[in-house]
């Protein structure tokens, strides 16, 4: 009985048909290309399961893991040196948007430490030591701490 049921499911079909599946998911959830990486490698254990007919179902999860991990893992690396051009490159680091703009201090730069109001939300900034309400001009950022300079 667990012959036949390897069998019905470690077939070259069930691996196109996985295949095929992930691929749909990966465009309709927009996974960046995530599923389409594992779709292939499901696809090409098929093809290897139709030109070795003698491979065992361990050995096709093995080398579908495996693949996967590794075709995942180089384009994963490929993206970090290869980034998508964009008009607005900080759209999701909000501090980096503030770069080089100049606001109020709402309280007073002491110990290397104050704060400027930015629309609704305040900010912690770092900087020389300055008096309240000097304009001061974002010249970098550190996580969620700004770097500020007196305007000049």
């Amino acid at each position: 009985m667990m012959q036949s049921l390897n069998d019905l499911l470690f077939t070259a079909w069930s691996w196109f048909a996985l295949a095929v599946l992930l691929v749909i998911f990966d465009v309709i959830l927009g996974a960046s290309f995530f599923l389409l990486w594992i779709g292939l490698m499901a696809a090409l254990v098929g093809f290897t399961v139709i030109w070795i007919t003698t491979i065992v179902w361990e050995h096709q999860v093995l080398m579908f893991a495996l693949g996967s991990l590794v075709s995942v893992v180089l384009w994963r690396a490929y993206l970090k040196k290869n980034p998508g051009k964009t008009d607005r490159p900080t759209l999701n680091r909000r501090a980096e948007q503030y770069v080089g703009r100049s606001f109020s201090l709402s309280e007073a730069i002491v110990n290397g430490r104050g704060k400027i109001e930015v629309d609704d939300s305040t900010w912690r900034v770092e900087g020389a030591e300055l008096p309240i309400g000097t304009r001061v001009k974002v010249v970098d950022v550190d996580g969620v701490i700004l770097k500020v300079e007196r305007e000049a």
